[in-house]
């Protein structure tokens, strides 16, 4: 029988995978109702489809410096194509790349009985210079930025520029569930691997927020009671709102004209904040709305669902969701 710890963890990091691949065929649809068009209200795990209105691959570019740095192997001749969808060729259930990066340091994290840098970014580089090993198009500028400086022959630890996109924040979950009744171990390993790829004080200050809730949470805490502690506190400036005020209004009054569906920081944080407290005791209803509110849903998606799994276990999730999943993450052997 799964005791209660093995079933947030699990849920956790079911969690990471299943707002991800929940929101991956819509990800990144600013226009809300051009997503109605093409996929109709979203509840399950569907393969996306080309063309993609919203894409923005055709101005998005990448010259590796050399062979060191190349990393976007068979999916470079769509750079530059206008409406290319950017996981054009993932499958229903499939995760987009973040997610998959995840499996190395859960798998790094386990085999070193603790977390290492040196051997998470030899297992990272390896597999983002390998062809093959991921069929994501689209890859974001964190890891385009940090291999231009690593085929140019940076510090592997000063090849990160500066940042504030939410994906970072996926990478930091696993961390903290492996540590976390090793509050102050999961905060300095947590953060120092958001460096790696997202340095910056507006990381640092995101990544601080979902670690102290996830450890709550994670420790017994209930969702709800952790993020309203966090606001009385009003230590983090990324809860400056009145989350508590907006609870009854239409989400598509609050995501979207109050807080951007883009992916940046200062607006899909508090975005994660207010979806979590307002529909933390309803889990799908909760990933069902963060999906069809578009923009950067995928990485939005992850966080919120990594917090309401670790709240609620992995029990929480619809079967549908849980099966559907094509490469659930590995659990974590805890140390």
């Amino acid at each position: 029988m799964t005791n209660p710890m093995q079933s947030k963890s699990r849920g956790t990091l079911y969690g990471l995978c299943i707002g991800d691949a929940l929101a991956m065929p819509v990800h990144w649809y600013y226009n809300r109702q051009a997503l109605f068009e093409d996929y109709g209200l979203v509840t399950d795990y569907l393969a996306p489809r080309n063309p993609h209105p919203d894409s923005i691959l055709w101005r998005s570019e990448y010259v590796a410096p050399n062979s060191k740095g190349e990393i976007l192997h068979a999916q470079a001749q769509y750079w530059g194509q206008k409406n290319i969808h950017y996981h054009q060729f993932l499958k229903a259930g499939e995760n987009t790349l973040n997610v998959k990066i995840c499996r190395l340091l859960i798998e790094s994290l386990n085999q070193n009985n603790a977390y290492r840098e040196d051997d998470f970014l030899k297992r990272y580089i390896s597999f983002m210079t390998t062809p093959g090993n991921h069929q994501d198009t689209y890859i974001e500028e964190c890891h385009r930025n940090f291999f231009a400086n690593y085929a140019i022959g940076r510090p592997l630890r000063m090849c990160g520029l500066e940042e504030k996109h939410i994906g970072g924040l996926i990478g930091i979950v696993p961390v903290v569930v492996f540590y976390f009744n090793r509050p102050e171990k999961a905060r300095e390993a947590a953060l120092a691997h958001l460096a790696l790829t997202h340095p910056g004080p507006k990381m640092e200050t995101a990544g601080t927020l979902i670690i102290d809730i996830l450890l709550a949470v994670l420790n017994g805490t209930p969702l709800k009671a952790a993020i309203l502690e966090n606001l009385e506190a009003q230590k983090n400036p990324l809860l400056g709102y009145p989350f508590l005020k907006w609870l009854d209004d239409p989400d598509d009054w609050v995501v979207g004209p109050r807080f951007s569906t883009a992916c940046y920081v200062e607006d899909s944080v508090p975005a994660v904040i207010y979806l979590a407290l307002k529909y933390h005791d309803d889990p799908q209803r909760a990933l069902i709305v963060n999906t069809n509110l578009g923009g950067d849903n995928a990485a939005r998606g992850s966080v919120l669902a990594a917090l309401l799994g670790a709240a609620h276990g992995v029990e929480t999730f619809p079967d549908r969701w849980v099966q559907g999943l094509l490469e659930p993450l590995p659990d974590l052997l805890s140390p």
